[in-house]
């Protein structure tokens, strides 16, 4: 039996819905995604203005981000260690200054009872 012969046809339109697909998709949706410039034409007043009061806080909070990352990165330990460990000292440096705070307000309070002639609490 011979064999069949090829559909050439069938393939050239299987190929061209398939480049359609694979170039049309991103092509459509490049058009229909706005750009930040436009989202943010289409603010209101009011955000328009909170977005350009916050815009250094926020690009100096990601540049310190990033800095972050290059000074980790540096370590021969995974980033992620490194990251929980910063995280851990950050932490615990948080709870010291709540503690010394509490024991400056404390100091006080019985500096001002002292003062006022009410003696020690205790």
């Amino acid at each position: 039996m011979a064999p069949k012969p090829t559909n050439w046809a069938l393939w050239a339109k299987m190929i061209g819905a398939g480049a359609l697909i694979c170039i049309g998709g991103p092509a459509l949706t490049y058009y229909v995604i706005p750009t930040d410039e436009e989202l943010f034409q289409r603010y209101n007043p009011e955000l328009k203005k909170r977005s350009l009061e916050r815009r250094y806080e926020t690009e100096k909070g990601f540049d310190d981000f990033v800095n972050k990352l290059k000074e980790q990165s540096k370590s021969k330990q995974s980033i992620w260690v490194v990251q929980k460990e910063e995280a851990r000292r950050e932490k615990q440096a948080q709870l010291e200054e709540s503690l010394r705070l509490a024991e400056e307000t404390k100091a006080r309070k019985e500096e001002v009872r002292r003062a006022a002639g009410l003696g020690s609490k205790e």
